[in-house]
């Protein structure tokens, strides 16, 4: 899985505008959602390659047999094709940065 933390050394507080930036300068278009506590999103794929990120609340992730829990600043990769779920953690909404990769 290719989870990236956010680096505020490098880039400051974790920012809407920030975030948005660093994924549009990769190539990517990017919608914001706002989730609240007990979405699921059961295992499905997308035809084209994605980053989630987010901004707020906890977003659990799974893929590959893998899991993992996505706080502010954490980004991650879903490559075309991967079987995937995610899901709130706890009672605050999540907040997420959705890019998608057209070619």
């Amino acid at each position: 899985m290719q989870l990236q933390h956010w680096d505020t050394e490098k880039h400051g507080q974790v920012s809407e505008q920030k975030m948005r930036s660093q994924l549009e300068a990769l190539g990517y278009s990017v919608s914001r959602y706002t989730y609240p506590p007990g979405t699921y999103f059961a295992p499905h794929t997308h035809h084209v390659d994605k980053i989630d990120g987010v901004l707020a609340g906890r977003f659990k992730m799974s893929m590959s047999g893998q899991s993992v829990i996505l706080e502010a600043g954490d980004t991650l990769a879903v490559p075309k094709g991967a079987v995937h779920s995610a899901e709130v953690i706890g009672d605050e909404s999540v907040v997420s940065l959705d890019a998608i990769k057209y070619r």
